[in-house]
């Protein structure tokens, strides 16, 4: 026996052993099969579900999100043309402001120069005035001293001076001319 049994290869097994390992490998596939696969397909099942329902979510929340980004894009060129509108607005508002103070410069330069010209004017007839009476009395007292005689008769005087200046007027008129 001894020889019998190192010719045979230590790899393979007897036949006895060969049957008693397939009946034990059907006993444990079978228990294994019953028990731990409905288990494992379930585990795997539930596994899919909740993949396929992370990206439904996914899918959901990007979409969602698309959405919201339309959304405040869509505000956003909204708020960008509300702002060229306010911007136009105040654009043309400024003009506006711009003319009516120009005009009332205007207006309250041609109430000065106006008033000017009448002060001027006020003033022209004062000096005028005042310059009569000043040439009045020194022609009378020149005249006085040339005739030798006193010119203090007061309507006499002044109806004197009027002719002398209305006669310096005339000529000073008729020399511009």
């Amino acid at each position: 026996m001894l020889l019998a049994d190192s010719t045979q290869n230590p790899l393979l097994p007897t036949g006895s052993e060969l049957i008693l390992g397939i009946v034990c490998f059907v006993i444990v596939f079978g228990i294994l099969g019953k028990m731990l696969l409905p288990r494992i397909t379930k585990m795997l099942n539930d596994r899919e579900d909740a993949i396929q329902g992370g990206i439904n979510r996914a899918d959901e929340a990007q979409a969602e999100a698309q959405a919201v980004l339309n959304q405040y894009r869509a505000q956003l060129d909204d708020a960008r043309r509300e702002a060229a509108r306010i911007r136009e607005e105040a654009h043309e508002a400024g003009a506006q402001i711009m003319a009516e103070m120009r005009e009332r410069a205007e207006a309250e330069g041609r109430r000065i120069t106006e008033a000017a010209q009448s002060q001027i004017e006020a003033d022209r007839q004062q000096a005028l005035t005042s310059l009569r009476t000043e040439v009045g009395t020194l022609a009378t007292e020149l005249a006085s001293r040339i005739v030798g005689e006193s010119l203090t008769d007061t309507a006499r005087q002044g109806r004197m001076v009027d002719r002398f200046l209305d006669e310096i007027e005339a000529g000073a008129a008729g020399a511009r001319h």
